[in-house]
């Protein structure tokens, strides 16, 4: 596998820098920010691409510590307000391979969702899930619909009743309306 081929998946959003020094806020997006936001820890920046390619640029943490549901983050060669600044919307990123499998059958990491079929229980074919966003009121799938649309479905066991990964598909069970196109 080529570095081009590596699979990045999205730990963090670097949302303002904070304070003078070169730390900067981080909207943390996994399960477990212990593991991914430590002293010595090297993450992937991505500023924009495909989620699929390798990450040319990384940063090396030096501390990290929790605020406000959030993380502050400080890492080698951010040395001010400005470089910090620069880093604004970037996203932090792993490994795929670096992520422990879920012990859950009912827990999946994003990776796992992207890419997976959406039918509906009558079996008809809704499109592809696009991506796993994180909301303050919780996952959302984007499902790229078989017309080339766009819809937003809450990943909650009453919408989404069964995820199959060996089968490729997730299958969604929505209330009137919610796949209706925007």
């Amino acid at each position: 596998m080529s570095d081009q081929d590596v699979r990045r998946l999205v730990v963090g959003r670097i949302v303002k820098p904070h304070g003078v020094r070169g730390e900067f806020v981080v909207e943390v997006r996994t399960d477990s920010p212990e593991q991914r936001f430590v002293p010595g820890a090297v993450l992937g920046v991505r500023r924009g691409g495909a989620a699929r390619a390798s990450d040319p640029e990384t940063l090396t943490l030096v501390a990290a510590r929790p605020h406000d549901g959030r993380q502050l983050v400080y890492a080698e060669g951010i040395g001010g307000r400005e470089a910090a600044e620069s880093l604004r919307g970037a996203l932090l990123t792993v490994a795929a391979e670096e992520l422990e499998p879920t012990q859950d059958p009912e827990e999946f990491h994003d990776h796992e969702l992207e890419g997976l079929r959406v039918v509906l229980t009558d079996g008809g074919v809704v499109g592809t899930v696009d991506e796993v966003l994180h909301s303050p009121a919780g996952e959302l799938l984007q499902v790229r619909t078989s017309g080339g649309g766009q819809v937003l479905v809450p990943f909650v066991s009453a919408i989404v009743p069964e995820v199959d990964p060996d089968e490729g598909r997730i299958v969604v069970d929505p209330p009137e309306g919610l796949l209706d196109e925007a």
